[in-house]
């Protein structure tokens, strides 16, 4: 089995669970590409060499030029604040390096354009990190709507909520400062991306984002707290997202809920290992939501457990990641989602601040 030098920007918590992601996947998913953990880069040299140490990197890089430049790296992997992306993603590629990007993309949109010309030009492998969409509940979910299971779809509703800001006594601190760094562009990218893997592309929308709590301990909040959009698809069904990180009690609010003419299909983040599936047939006294536990007969997660119901966690969600990656490195294929989808993803949440700010409905392709 051939061996690929994996260096990874960042060691905090994306890094970390990316160091175990690529320590995992070959026992895991017994991939054709064997990652060997190369080099970290963190802030300073003196995290990544903790980084380097508590994670089994062979060394450490004293920045991420110097491991982007590092021959026995391969490919990159970029798990640092988002207003790098760019930078390390465009030094990769011409580095000749693979690359895989944490979510979003750039952080506006004209870095996720400009990454994108780059990943094209070098015709190297580049995926984009939304690991939500990868559970095996929501990758039965896309099975069954492509399998047209629930009919004609009519609306799709769905959400990302969190509290962690939620107490209004909560200081200012770095989540607050940049548009960047706000609601839209650190949840929404999830569950837009998730909108348009199950219902295609999003055509048309109207958003409000709000900030709810404008001053914690005394200090501006300069960015957006909560969002809701109107949607309207290519497809011409219609639907909406909410998105808050002020959502009182809401842990790992990421959910959807699908309507057809034959069915419905509904989930929730908080309960990752089910899936809820309505089947308009039978008698009308047993028509109901029924919970499917997933188990080996779903996406990805044979390799996990054998047996139902025992579930797969958020770790997991990142191993299936690195195989998706490994394995198109090894094809020298694309793999969903490629940087493109990570720009469309940076298109609607340009495009939802223009509709918030002109209080008007917008083409997303106008941007």
């Amino acid at each position: 089995m051939a061996k690929i030098g994996i260096g990874i920007v960042g060691g905090g918590y994306m890094g970390k669970a990316h160091a175990v992601a690529h320590a995992a996947v070959g026992a895991v998913f017994n991939t054709e590409l064997r990652p060997e953990l190369t080099s970290v880069a963190a802030s300073s040299p003196a995290s990544a060499a903790r980084y380097a140490k508590e994670f089994g990197f062979r060394k450490a890089a004293d920045n991420w030029e110097a491991l982007v430049a590092d021959p026995e790296v391969e490919a990159v992997i970029i798990a640092s604040p988002q207003a790098h992306h760019r930078a390390i993603a465009e030094a990769a590629f011409a580095s000749g390096k693979h690359v895989f990007c944490e979510k979003p993309l750039g952080e506006s949109l004209e870095d996720s354009r400009a990454m994108v010309a780059a990943a094209e030009a070098s015709g190297l492998v580049h995926m984009v990190g939304f690991n939500y969409i990868r559970t095996p509940a929501s990758q039965f979910a896309y099975q069954l709507l492509q399998e047209g299971r629930i009919g004609k779809v009519t609306s799709f509703r769905g959400e990302h909520t969190e509290d962690f800001l939620a107490d209004p006594d909560e200081p200012a601190n770095w989540r607050t400062e940049t548009r960047a760094a706000g609601t839209m562009g650190d949840l929404s990218p999830h569950p837009i991306n998730c909108a348009q893997r199950l219902m295609g592309p999003i055509e048309e929308l109207h958003a409000m984002v709000e900030t709810v709590h404008a001053e914690r301990g005394g200090v501006a909040v300069k960015n957006d707290d909560q969002a809701t959009l109107l949607l309207k698809f290519a497809s011409g069904v219609s639907g909406s997202l909410f998105c808050s990180r002020v959502a009182t009690g809401r842990k790992m609010g990421y959910c959807y809920q699908i309507d057809g003419t034959k069915g419905a299909i509904r989930f929730d983040g908080e309960d990752q290992n089910a899936i809820r599936l309505y089947l308009r047939d039978g008698p009308e006294a047993e028509q109901g939501f029924r919970k499917i536990l997933t188990g080996p007969a779903h996406p990805d997660y044979l390799p996990f457990c054998q047996g139902p119901g025992h579930g797969t966690g958020y770790q997991d969600q990142i191993i299936i990641e690195a195989k998706d990656f490994l394995e198109a490195i090894a094809a020298g294929e694309p793999r969903w989602p490629t940087f493109h989808e990570g720009m469309e993803v940076n298109r609607v949440v340009h495009a939802s601040h223009v509709s918030s700010e002109t209080r008007s409905w917008v083409k997303v392709t106008d941007f």
